[in-house]
């Protein structure tokens, strides 16, 4: 995770700080992304603006991030797709012209803790657009400083909408890697609390899906580069790592690990859809006990539930990074096998999340 913490998945650990940890697995040959060509759906390419330092400025909608791959994704598709960008970003820890926000820090946090995040502020058709790559988690420093940091963004920034996009593991047995699921409502995980108990958050933001539905905006889509020779080197370097004995059909259960020809981008937003926010170790499986959400990720519930009562709404627009796991392998492999899959291929699921969500707001 970009907040110090050991960045290996441990048993116990949550996903979503695996897939903080970009970086570890890769594999050979990887392409870099590829020049965006807004013009083929007949948008101009988001406008680089300059924002008061030490300051968050109005803007119509707020796009946060999480992870180092994530962000990568964000900046070469909000600020940089002119140019390709070279797998090796994918962990790179800073961009030029972001700056951090660290006024306003509560007290009582961890002393590692020492700032919120970093923003850049652009244009998307005509209206401001807050990019803001967040080091405040659910999980670290803890849910109570993320709503913090929310309702700072709702009193400051003023947005009519907040979009939280990034990695996610899978919980639908059909969502191959790189799929996109792009919803309004977020429902969050309480251990020991039968399922229909658990809190939803929910808002009626509908994205405007006119430049999704344009013929040629799966032009600009990027099919995640999975083979299965690097997915069987994949397995080869994570049984020698874990001293573990597994088969790529037992670590990539029907081929779910094998990217679409075109990526699949499912919105959903504006209805009763929800993904499933967690901050313990929760995997979806091929038993299919989260068949009912379209992703597990670890913060957006807590985003609805800091937003519940204000004006501003919210949306999700979360990549398959991961997809479900074998449930016939013990827990530990499952979170360390998603993990290393995220490493490899989060930066190209994360591209195309970054680009529906342009979409969305274009």
């Amino acid at each position: 995770m970009d907040n110090g913490h050991n960045p290996k998945l441990r048993f116990g650990m949550s996903l979503e700080q695996a897939r903080q940890s970009s970086g570890h697995s890769g594999i050979a040959d990887a392409p870099a992304l590829p020049v965006v060509n807004y013009a083929l759906v007949g948008k101009q390419a988001p406008g680089l603006l300059s924002a008061p330092a030490g300051a968050l400025p109005r803007a119509s909608a707020v796009v946060i991030t999480w992870a180092e791959a994530e962000w990568a994704a964000l900046q070469h598709v909000f600020c940089a797709g002119g140019t390709t960008m070279p797998y090796s970003d994918r962990s790179r820890g800073t961009w030029a012209d972001w700056q951090q926000y660290s006024k306003n820090m509560p007290s009582g946090a961890a002393s590692s803790w020492t700032y919120w995040g970093e923003y850049r502020l652009v244009e998307v058709s005509g209206k401001n657009v807050l990019l803001f790559k967040s080091n405040t988690h659910l999980d670290w420093p803890g849910a109570a400083y993320l709503i913090d940091l929310i309702k700072l963004m709702i009193t400051q920034v003023q947005p009519a909408v907040i979009l939280s996009i990034g990695t996610a593991g899978g919980a639908k047995t059909g969502d191959h890697i790189g799929t996109v699921r792009a919803v309004s409502a977020g429902t969050l995980f309480e251990a020991g609390q039968p399922s229909q108990n658990w809190p939803v958050y929910e808002c009626a933001w509908k994205a405007n899906d006119s430049t999704l539905a344009n013929a040629n905006f799966k032009q600009l889509l990027f099919p995640v580069p999975t083979k299965t020779s690097d997915l069987q080197a994949l397995a080869s370097q994570f049984s020698q790592q874990y001293g573990t004995h597994y088969t790529l059909a037992q670590l990539d259960p029907n081929g779910l690990n094998l990217g679409d020809p075109t990526p699949q981008i499912d919105d959903q937003t504006g209805g009763s859809a929800s993904l499933l926010t967690t901050s313990t170790f929760v995997v979806g499986t091929t038993a299919g006990t989260y068949q009912a959400f379209t992703s597990i990720e670890m913060d957006d519930a807590v985003i609805g539930e800091a937003c519940k009562g204000t004006a501003t709404q919210f949306g999700f627009v979360r990549n398959v990074s991961d997809p479900v796991q074998n449930a016939a392998l013990p827990a530990k492999a499952q979170g360390n096998w998603g993990s290393a899959v995220y490493d490899a291929y989060g930066f190209y699921t994360s591209y195309n999340g970054a680009l529906a969500a342009w979409a969305m707001l274009a």
